[in-house]
């Protein structure tokens, strides 16, 4: 897959509001950015911290994967991100040499990233998501 960082740590919570306040003090830093993924049935908010962030997820509606999430596991780390270049390539090599997709073309995430995720039945139990930002600098 070759990452070039850690994109970010995903953090399924169940109040987002009550999420940031906490985030904010213990961090030190402001939340830069609060958005819905309506798709997915989720709101985001990040923190930045050097080059890699935190995002925050809160479910939208009772169907949404992170509702499922927190119903099984209760809050906490939901998934880690990898930022890559190319990513329906990187999909692609992944798919060859094995490794379970639940997404098999990217789509459209949180904080202009294009995304895919990695079944955690392939990957240790870790939820893996992969981005590309497109619109970089």
């Amino acid at each position: 897959m070759k990452p070039s960082k850690i994109e970010h740590i995903g953090i399924a919570v169940k109040d987002l509001d009550k999420s940031i306040s906490l985030y904010e003090e213990m961090l030190g830093y402001k939340c830069y950015k609060i958005e819905e993924v309506k798709d997915q049935k989720v709101r985001t908010a990040f923190f930045k911290i050097g080059e890699t962030k935190i995002e925050l997820l809160e479910a939208t509606e009772a169907a949404s994967p992170i509702a499922r999430f927190i119903e099984k596991r209760g809050e906490g780390m939901h998934h880690l991100a990898f930022a890559v270049n190319d990513i329906e390539k990187r999909l692609h090599n992944m798919k060859e040499t094995g490794i379970d997709l639940i997404d098999r073309k990217a789509r459209k995430g949180a904080d202009g990233l294009d995304i895919a995720f990695l079944h955690p039945g392939s990957t240790s139990g870790v939820l893996i998501e992969i981005c590309e930002n497109k619109n970089k600098d």
